[in-house]
């Protein structure tokens, strides 16, 4: 520990040094210097090396749900969403009632935690399509099915201003978070018009793994664009797009 001396009194962090102040006067002092090798060795560190082993997992469960859905994620917009999500595959994880601390992992926790998981944080699917959907998946045949039935879109989608059309995504996943690979399919409607009439009944299917034994994902989302001289156009690079998780299946 030192004194300060000089005109100037710090109070904070420099590279290695923090000042403070105490009643005696203003002080500084050295940080401690942690080796890699005594955190992943001294048994005082356990609780950090527990800690990290589960967030590093939960890392690479994340990366993989949203190298998943990349195709679709490409056209929704959310600085925080990866933060948000890996946030929630925390909770997945630690869910897990079987593992010791510091082994818990995905599949032994609740995957289907990430069910209701928004992309799009600042466009949420729920207030954004108003129109009734049903969205199923049979783990058996490997179908996943997502329908709506007729509807007037200037009704039952709440659009941002600008945009003369739309087109709703169902997209199915099935996840192997042990080997980190994954199967995935995208289905999307035709672009329709933003306006009072009556769509056609839509029922958007995906078919993978008949019988698979890793988790399912279905993922709905609604993409906003704008016409412009026969040409579409994503509105704000897609920020006001909405996707979310809707059916989660665990292994």
């Amino acid at each position: 520990m030192a004194r300060q001396r000089g005109v100037i009194k710090l109070e904070g962090t420099i590279d290695d040094l923090t000042f403070y102040k105490t009643k005696d006067g203003y002080m500084a002092k050295e940080n401690p210097k942690l080796s890699a090798d005594r955190i992943a060795t001294d048994p005082a560190f356990v609780r950090t090396r527990e800690n990290g082993a589960e967030f590093g997992r939960a890392g690479k469960a994340t990366t993989l749900l949203h190298t998943a859905f990349r195709a679709q994620l490409l056209s929704v917009k959310d600085q925080r969403m990866y933060s948000r999500l890996l946030k929630q595959m925390m909770k997945v994880i630690k869910a897990d009632t079987t593992s010791i601390r510091g082994m818990r992992n995905v599949l032994d926790g609740d995957v289907e935690l990430l069910q209701g998981f928004d992309f799009n944080d600042n466009n949420r699917l729920a207030s954004t399509l108003y129109a009734p959907y049903e969205a199923t998946i049979n783990r058996a045949t490997g179908q996943f099915t997502t329908s709506l039935a007729a509807f007037v879109p200037a009704q039952m989608i709440l659009a941002p201003s600008g945009a003369t059309h739309f087109r709703i995504n169902a997209l199915a996943a099935e996840i192997d978070f042990v080997n980190g690979s994954y199967t995935a399919d995208n289905k999307a409607t035709a672009t329709l018009p933003l306006d009072n009439v009556l769509t056609a009944a839509i029922s958007l299917e995906s078919t993978l793994t008949p019988g698979s034994t890793h988790p399912l994902f279905l993922a709905v989302g609604i993409e906003f664009l704008q016409s412009v001289n026969g040409e579409f156009y994503q509105l704000k690079n897609g920020g006001y797009n909405a996707l979310g998780l809707v059916k989660v299946e665990g292994a």
